[in-house]
């Protein structure tokens, strides 16, 4: 009894240690990727997004994998889905 007691104290701060690293780093990051992905499957045509180069584009048509994004009124390119930061407005 005694030597169980012992080892549950010794694996009590290893413990509390993953616990806290769970809920500071882990889950944070898992909401926040589930939400960039419910973003990226509601963007439509019309939509203005910032890739993660910065640039500022509006989607023209959606593909499977792909977006294809107005640069200006004479540039049309396709934009992989993994890279669109965040929708504008």
């Amino acid at each position: 009894m005694e030597n169980a007691e012992n080892i549950f104290m010794q694996l009590l701060p290893l413990i509390v240690l993953i616990a806290i690293f769970y809920f500071l780093i882990i889950r944070p990051q898992q909401k926040q990727a589930k939400n960039h992905k419910e973003m990226i499957a509601a963007l439509d045509k019309g939509d203005k997004v910032i890739t993660s180069g910065g640039f500022i584009v509006e989607v023209v048509k959606r593909e499977e994998d792909y977006f294809m994004v107005r640069l200006n009124d004479d540039t049309i390119v396709k934009l992989a889905k993994d890279y669109v930061a965040r929708k504008v407005g």
